[in-house]
């Protein structure tokens, strides 16, 4: 199976606290893929092999908006390569355990207050790298009818190193942060519990919980090779969250399925530590598909997918947008569209 997906993200910030002029992000559009392929070896081994982009997306604001001294662009890039190994144990029972492969990339540009110097530079930050990690899956059949399953993603822990580089006015360029940098992100553990339930005929009702280990995103560090510099250090302090889903599929005719659900997503972002840099709230998602078998061997699929997050004021910020160190409080408002098309191919 191959596919892609459309992602259209729209945000905006009002503030800061007590204005209430609006900025609104940059329109961007994001395209992660997937492809999976599994095959059959004997009665009892099957084998697979997935790339997709787990994490990802991105913010752009506008040079000169009132919060360009925490961000101006974010980028985050991901791919994830995973072999994937399947044993059925019994008629109604298997695992499957798979090693990850992942690389990244990472992009945070800013502008900064040059103290005790008038004007503004700007700096902008690159690093790519890899990390590994495996999955673990469990799937029972308890009927004809009723199933559960259960997968785990483990903490991949990304080694990056990149360069960083500064502009601004010309008699404080020497002073200013560039040269060779590293890092490490960590993205999270995801566990997750699920069922489908058979009620009549041609009817497929699923839910699951995903506990999401978010904590392990507690700092974002950057370290300068080179020690005049002094190195970037900001909590970010995520909490551990969840998503809960609730979907169903109906076979309306022979070859075609009609589908939809909804999923709340928790945040885990705290009042006082949210920013520009990737604004968060609870979310609610909506979405509606459609899977028609073209041929015996070929099948598409479309989605798609409204992402509707909660308003959030924040009246607590702990992050500062000004030398004077002034609380970022304000309201931000998010969206999202997303499109999917996948193909599937049965050999």
């Amino acid at each position: 199976m191959f596919g892609a997906t459309l992602i259209s993200p729209k945000a905006s910030f009002r503030g800061v606290t007590p204005e209430i002029t609006e900025y609104k992000m940059k329109d961007q559009l994001f395209n992660p893929i997937n492809l999976y392929a599994t095959h059959q070896i004997n009665d009892w081994l099957y084998l697979g092999f997935a790339v997709n982009n787990q994490y990802g997306l991105g913010t752009e604001w506008d040079n000169n908006w009132i919060g360009r001294f925490l961000a101006v662009k974010t980028d985050l890039k991901t791919f994830y390569f995973t072999p994937t190994m399947a044993i059925k144990f019994f008629d109604n029972f298997s695992m499957s355990f798979g090693l990850v492969y992942a690389t990244g990339e990472v992009t945070i540009n800013r502008n900064a207050q040059i103290v005790p110097f008038t004007g503004e530079a700007n700096v902008d930050l690159k690093g790519s790298g890899h990390a590994t990690g495996f999955n673990l899956g469990a799937l029972y059949k308890a009927s004809e009818n009723f199933s559960l399953g259960l997968s785990v993603r483990s903490e991949n822990t990304f080694v990056l190193n990149g360069s960083a580089t500064s502009t601004g006015p010309n008699a404080i360029v020497p002073l200013l942060p560039k040269g060779d940098i590293s890092s490490k992100l960590t993205t999270p553990l995801n566990v997750t519990f699920g069922a489908a339930l058979k009620p009549i005929c041609g009817l497929t009702v699923t839910g699951d919980f995903q506990y999401i280990g978010w904590s392990s995103y507690d700092k974002l560090t950057v370290d300068f090779a080179d020690t005049k510099y002094e190195d970037l250090s900001a909590n970010r302090d995520y909490q551990n969250t969840f998503i809960a889903r609730l979907g169903a599929e109906y076979n309306l005719f022979s070859g075609f399925d009609l589908r939809g659900g909804i999923f709340f997503d928790k945040n885990p972002v705290k009042d006082e530590m949210v920013e520009p840099t990737l604004p968060d709230a609870n979310r609610i998602g909506l979405n509606i598909g459609v899977g028609y078998k073209i041929t015996e061997n070929i099948s598409v699929d479309l989605s798609y997918l409204f992402l509707r997050f909660n308003e959030r004021t924040v009246t607590n910020s702990q992050v500062s947008y000004t030398k004077g160190f002034a609380p970022f409080n304000g309201t931000y408002n998010s969206s999202a569209n997303l499109f999917g098309l996948d193909f599937s191919y049965n050999f």
